[in-house]
């Protein structure tokens, strides 16, 4: 059971809650269910407030009054008073904390995961009209079809995905380099793949199956473009 805070339940309903995508993936993880508890119905979660109120009375009020310089000498006097409490036994039934969890609950849990579970972060973000999202100060690149569209992030420490409707379009490893772009060529529409691949050995092949002339006039504009960029590269290295 959980209760409905707002970093945990984005919509309080009774049949269909709305999850945090973080806190759902991590349960999904660990292979749990999470049932969040009905809006203003103490019932709902009474045995979890009256644990609460066990722990403050036979262990918070006993400590009340000690004086400790270290986690490590707070965690062994709580761990002592822990175990008195959890062996206590039960008033109106046969046994105690201890025998109860050993019976019920101890058979069956589950073994952890082999494979830890790796913290990620959620994010709704629109594409830019440059088919590029930004994640903080970073720009990654989508397939441009998607240009306008409202998308998901899943970031973690070293990756960035990006969803739309529940399917996964791009994949980045994750860049933390401010102002810098991740750009995947087969994201681009075609005329700029056309562009970005028009190298002047290509632009002089292609020029060359027009025609002479053609071939003519585009090896003088590579040639001025060569000397000119020559010369600026010289002005600044005098500087």
């Amino acid at each position: 059971m959980s209760d409905n805070l707002k970093s945990a339940v984005t919509r309080a309903c009774r049949y269909e809650p709305g999850l945090n995508t973080t806190y759902q993936e991590m349960a999904t993880h660990y292979g749990t269910v999470i049932v969040p508890t009905r809006v203003r119905k103490p019932k709902d979660k009474a045995k979890v407030e009256c644990g609460v109120l066990v722990v403050t009375r036979w262990i918070l009020a006993v400590l009340r009054h000690q004086v400790f310089f270290t986690l490590t000498e707070l965690n062994t006097a709580m761990a002592g008073l822990l175990e008195r409490l959890n062996r206590r036994p039960f008033k109106k039934i046969d046994g105690s904390r201890r025998s109860l969890f050993e019976s019920l609950d101890q058979p069956a849990l589950k073994p952890l995961p082999q494979i830890p579970y790796l913290l990620a972060e959620w994010r709704k973000v629109r594409v830019n009209r440059d088919y590029h999202m930004e994640i903080n100060g970073h720009y990654y690149s989508v397939p441009y079809s998607f240009v306008g569209e409202a998308v998901e992030i899943r970031l973690t420490a070293t990756t960035v995905e990006c969803f739309h409707k529940g399917a996964r379009m791009a994949s980045h490893p994750r860049s933390f380099q401010r102002g810098g772009q991740t750009t995947c060529g087969e994201h681009r529409p075609p005329a700029h793949r056309h562009y970005m691949e028009g190298t002047p050995s290509r632009v002089r092949q292609e020029a060359h199956q027009i025609g002479v002339a053609c071939s003519g006039v585009i090896g003088q504009i590579c040639m001025s473009w060569w000397i000119s960029s020559f010369w600026e590269m010289m002005r600044l290295w005098r500087k």
